[in-house]
């Protein structure tokens, strides 16, 4: 039996997780830590990848960071949260690939994950570890929500449109706002910004803004 999930889930706690490198999920975290930021929200980045993507972009700033990030690669991450969280409104677990070890944590500690993926046919194979570990990790977290968002997507390609096919399959369900392949994601990256922050960021920042949006809602039909 397929689960099809969105329908009961708290977004509070967002683990951007993947197995696969190379998906786009550092910068989706960090465009979404500053959306929730802007919004008046009271953010907090929690970078669990050992490679510290996300604490090296905070270290490149100029400007203070409107958001709190802080490096916790430490497979009991699921047990610190909770004291990491308080005083926060939402957090964004950036994750690490390829580490079962992390991805268990991270997962356990996920209110709502979302799964970057590229729209092919590898990416699609990719995903069938993080999906086992999520199966798993339901036995012992059964409010565990997850969705797949599919990242870099490349506009008016056959592969492009063929995503929502290809995907239709799945244990889960993909967010119908989609994120695309832009310049301006690598040089926000580089600069120490968001492309909320970048004056020619309009594009990226209006689709950032409606998987941001399409999240609210779901937060809100839940607490409805």
């Amino acid at each position: 039996m397929k689960v099809r999930f969105l329908e009961n889930t708290d977004c509070r706690i967002i683990g951007v997780l993947q197995q696969k490198g190379g998906v786009g999920k550092t910068t989706l975290s960090l465009n979404m830590a500053e959306y929730f930021a802007k919004a008046g929200e009271r953010v907090l980045l929690v970078d669990a990848d050992p490679q510290g993507s996300a604490l090296a972009w905070s270290a490149e700033r100029e400007d203070p960071c409107p958001f709190s990030v802080i490096g916790k690669a430490v497979p009991n991450l699921h047990k610190d949260l909770p004291e990491l969280a308080q005083g926060y409104d939402r957090v964004i677990i950036d994750g690490a690939p390829r580490n079962n070890e992390l991805m268990r944590s991270c997962i356990l500690a996920s209110e709502l994950v979302l799964m970057p993926v590229q729209p092919s046919k590898l990416d699609i194979w990719a995903c069938q570890d993080v999906t086992q570990l999520l199966s798993e990790a339901r036995q012992f977290h059964p409010n565990l929500n997850a969705a797949f968002v599919i990242s870099r997507k490349i506009t008016n390609t056959v592969i492009g449109r063929k995503v929502a096919k290809e995907f239709a399959s799945q244990e889960f369900p993909v967010l119908e706002t989609a994120i695309h392949q832009r310049v301006i994601y690598a040089e926000c990256v580089e600069d120490g910004k968001t492309v909320f922050e970048m004056e020619d960021g309009r594009t990226a920042q209006l689709e950032i803004t409606r998987l941001c949006k399409e999240l609210q809602k779901i937060q809100e039909r839940v607490a409805a």
